[in-house]
């Protein structure tokens, strides 16, 4: 629908008033469907134009005629604008965090209770404690309350930000318009007043001039707030400055009120005087009554802190298979370092850019705590992208070790890799003249740009030698490759495309024949299009055809397809449809016959149902089950020399191909040089420890590499910041450089340390860690 169309919402229906649940989804509903001017016939519903959740590009403005409920715009959002005209009930703007709302009338009792952001304009009277317990956080424009009448009893109660301004025109009490005890308990913020009135809390607040740049201010504003509630006519007799008073909190400093008592002054001359030395139990025992301190430091504490940085992983890196350390990426951008943070992932991947940056369906973003705070994660394409520039790494001699490498796709590559980084000549085996495997033959070029692809590839092949074998392998040249090596790697893929057994099934074609061949040029295919199996690999099948010009596609699948991400969002962008439960009868020259007796009419079929590895050149004594090899958690085959990664142990994504070959490889360094294979024990750190209330949630995209470091909460790691050793009340947190140069920690002094929290509390990365105190006997 079009943004400036007016989309009406009822509050009735049937006759009959409903729910104000129901009425809030109806409104969030439109919204969402791209309404950005909506009318809401009210029947006392609460919460009328709150929670709506907006880009503040598309403004919204909600007119809301009728009798408006009580919390009218209550959490509020920017980019909003609520209008009721006529009057509202209790707790207009509650909790708002954002939008401007405008009462061309009276508002009951609690008007902006709690707000943090936005503007409340009534056009009339607000009736008992308005703007109590307001808030401002100093990175957004302070809240603001227009009252044109009076307000009632208990106004701006624990006001502790923001700016309120009563005209007292039509007050409904002339000779006090702001009412019965005023400031009570203001810490902040400040309240402009025309008219007389019986006073405030002197306690809480004062009075101060009215500056130039205060001036200013109320009467730029003045204008707006009266041409919004259309009472512009107002502005030549609310414009004389003299007739204002400005009230504002009192500083910490400048409280006014009872000396409060010392508890030792207490102790002595209260509770001992009238109960005697100990108190009630002072007859009872003769053991030390000296006090002991109220907050405890030292070995007396119940919790400690520990600064454990480092000793958990990030949601992106524990979610991604290759292990990357995304976060140091991001800090190493925050430090300017753009190379050095490109460069990172060469000693994870061979793939920087290929995989990283264009094929990945990205887990690490979808792990990223952002992403459970409703924040869109740092965007790590965008480093990713990047690394197609990266130069080869400058190589270590050579340990002396072999391994052989059978196979030239992600995995194998992967693994030889990371091998020849840590001195190991790893050479790699495969039946095709160059690597790269499905990555170079069937991934369409669509989905990744062939420059970059070429410059990939090109940058492993300056660092791993490689044999074209020119013939199947066999049961001997397995043997012999393992004679005279130290180790084999088995990273063959998948490369025997599944077909159903179902008559007419050779009058289909496989997904890797189509694909490679769509490739290579050489492919064709008719008009409409069935695809067996709607995984990502049968979208990539679809978006193919659609290029070589099949006008009719359709994925069929016998469950719900599996397909997600951009494979998927790419097929329904050329119009490709999905299919299920589907279920293959047989293959005519009309098309697919399904069960159901529906003939689906085609003059192409693909099957594309997966791949299974060949494995009949493996001697007996390596187990397979199910047509895969079987591995142990380091990669490592029933033969401790041989190890498989990738498609031969099960079918994955690219990633999760490289990451086994980065695992693999660790294992063989290891054990080449006499040790036991360890893997990495640490666990993920808990979200709920990482604070991500310092982030702007209402970033939608990333403008460059600079705002994605920035947005990073280096979760687990510390970003150096400061913050727990400025927030510790005892100034017990101190920053010191570990000896030898090679970094920092944040240190505890124990005797001033009281346990408190803060730190872990403030600590946006989650470093700090609160445990229970466990004293040495």
């Amino acid at each position: 629908m079009s943004p400036s169309e007016m989309v009406r919402v009822s509050g009735m229906e049937d006759g009959k008033r409903i729910e104000s649940r129901i009425l809030e989804e109806r409104l969030q509903g439109v919204v969402r469907d791209g309404a950005r001017n909506v009318e809401v016939d009210a029947c006392g519903q609460h919460g009328i134009g709150g929670r709506l959740w907006i880009s503040e590009q598309e403004p919204l403005h909600v007119t809301v005629r009728g009798s408006s409920g009580q919390r009218l715009g209550s959490l509020g959002s920017t980019g909003t604008t609520v209008e009721v005209f006529g009057p509202a009930s209790d707790d207009v703007g509650w909790l708002n965090a954002g939008a401007n709302i405008v009462v061309h009338g009276n508002a009951g009792n609690g008007a902006c209770n709690g707000m943090a952001q936005g503007r409340v304009y009534i056009g009339g009277n607000i009736g008992s404690r308005g703007m109590t317990m307001t808030k401002q956080n100093p990175r957004f424009s302070a809240p603001e309350l227009w009252v044109l009448g009076g307000v009632g009893d208990y106004f701006a109660e624990f006001m502790a930000g923001g700016t309120a301004v009563v005209c007292g025109v039509g007050a409904q009490n002339p000779v006090n318009v702001l009412g019965y005890r005023p400031c009570v308990g203001m810490v902040g913020g400040r309240i402009f007043v025309h008219g007389p009135h019986e006073g405030f809390s002197q306690a809480d607040a004062k009075q101060v001039p009215i500056d130039d740049a205060a001036r200013a201010w109320l009467t730029e504003n003045l204008a707006g707030f009266l041409a919004a509630i259309g009472k512009s006519d107002l502005l030549a007799g609310l414009s004389v400055r003299e007739d204002w008073q400005c009230i504002a909190a009192r500083g910490p400093f400048e409280k006014v009120g009872k000396k409060r008592r010392a508890v030792a002054d207490f102790r002595r001359n209260v509770w001992e005087k009238e109960l005697g030395m100990g108190g009630l139990v002072g007859d009872l025992t003769s053991v030390d009554r000296s006090p002991i301190p109220l907050i405890t430091t030292g070995e007396l504490r119940r919790f400690v802190p520990v600064w454990e940085n480092g000793q958990h992983m990030a949601p992106c890196q524990s979610s991604c298979p290759t292990g990357m350390p995304v976060q140091e990426r991001w800090r190493l951008v925050r430090e300017g370092l753009i190379d050095e943070a490109v460069d990172v992932a060469l000693a994870y991947t061979p793939f920087p850019a290929t995989v990283c940056g264009y094929l990945c369906p990205n887990l690490c973003m979808q792990g990223c705590s952002r992403s459970l705070q409703r924040m869109k994660p740092v965007d790590i394409t965008r480093i990713g992208k990047a690394g197609a520039a990266s130069r080869a790494p400058k190589l270590p001699p050579l340990t002396g070790t072999k391994v052989a490498v059978i196979g030239g796709g992600a995995a194998g590559i992967s693994v030889a890799w990371q091998l020849r980084m840590r001195g190991i000549a790893a050479t790699v085996y495969d039946m095709e003249k160059e690597l790269g495997g499905k990555i170079s033959s069937a991934i369409p070029g669509s989905r990744i740009p062939q420059d970059v692809l070429d410059a990939e590839l090109a940058r492993a092949r300056e660092v791993l030698p490689h044999v074209h074998l020119q013939q199947r392998l066999g049961k001997d040249e397995f043997a012999q490759l393992k004679s005279d090596n130290d180790f084999v790697v088995l990273a063959t893929g998948a490369n025997t495309p599944r077909m159903l057994p179902v008559p007419g099934k050779e009058l289909a074609r496989t997904a890797l024949e189509f694909l490679k061949s769509a490739k290579s040029g050489t492919g064709t295919v008719g008009k409409r299009v069935v695809i067996v199996g709607a995984g990502n690999v049968g979208c990539d099948v679809a978006t193919e055809a659609a290029r070589l010009g099949a006008e009719s596609i359709t994925l069929i699948d016998i469950q719900t397809p599996a397909a997600f991400g951009k494979e998927r969002e790419e097929a329904e962008h050329v119009g490709a449809t999905f299919r299920w439960p589907c279920f293959t009868k047989e293959i005519t020259p009309e098309g697919l016959v399904l069960t159901t007796g529906e003939l689906l009419p085609a003059e192409t079929v693909i099957f594309s149902i997966g791949d299974a590895p060949g494995l009949d050149y493996l001697p007996d004594d390596i187990a397979v089950e199910r047509g895969h090899v079987v591995v142990n958690d380091i990669q490592q085959t029933t033969d401790a020399r041989v190890f498989a990664i990738g498609d031969a142990v099960r079918p994955g994504l690219l990633t999760q191909a490289i990451g086994m070959g980065r695992k693999a490889a660790e294992a063989i360094v290891e054990m080449a040089e006499g040790k036991r294979p360890v893997s990495d024990t640490r666990k993920m750190i808990d979200y709920a420890r990482v604070k991500l209330e310092y982030f702007d949630p209402r970033i939608d995209n990333f403008q460059d590499l600079g705002q994605c470091g920035d947005a990073c909460a280096s979760c687990g790691a510390c970003r150096d910041c400061g913050i727990c050793e400025t927030i510790c009340p005892q100034a017990a947190i101190s920053r010191r450089e570990v000896q030898g140069g090679c970094g920092f920690e944040m240190a505890v002094d124990a005797d001033k340390c009281i346990g408190c929290g803060f730190c872990a509390g403030a600590c946006p990365c989650g470093i700090w860690n609160l445990v229970e105190n466990t004293p040495m006997e």
